[in-house]
């Protein structure tokens, strides 16, 4: 299964404590870096890529919230 299918069977609560984990990684990483003492500096692009895995699923989320909203909203305008 793909990161992406992983996250996306997480609940909302779960997704902001894994980006919350994962920026705190990154912050580390990026210490580790400036003091030239980062093993593996492919990890900064993995924790990266792994954050805009996270908002893009909530972006998504979020937009669908939104236009079952809005169509609920029509609806009642319209009768």
């Amino acid at each position: 299964m793909t990161k992406a299918a992983e996250f996306r069977e997480m609940s909302d609560e779960q997704l902001v404590l894994t980006l919350n984990e994962t920026t705190k990684n990154l912050f580390h990483l990026r210490l580790q870096a400036q003091t030239e003492r980062l093993d593996a500096p492919s990890e900064l692009r993995k924790q990266r890529r792994l954050i805009a895995r996270i908002r893009t699923i909530q972006n998504e989320r979020a937009a669908a919230k939104d236009s079952v909203a809005e169509k609920a909203a029509n609806s009642i305008v319209d009768k």
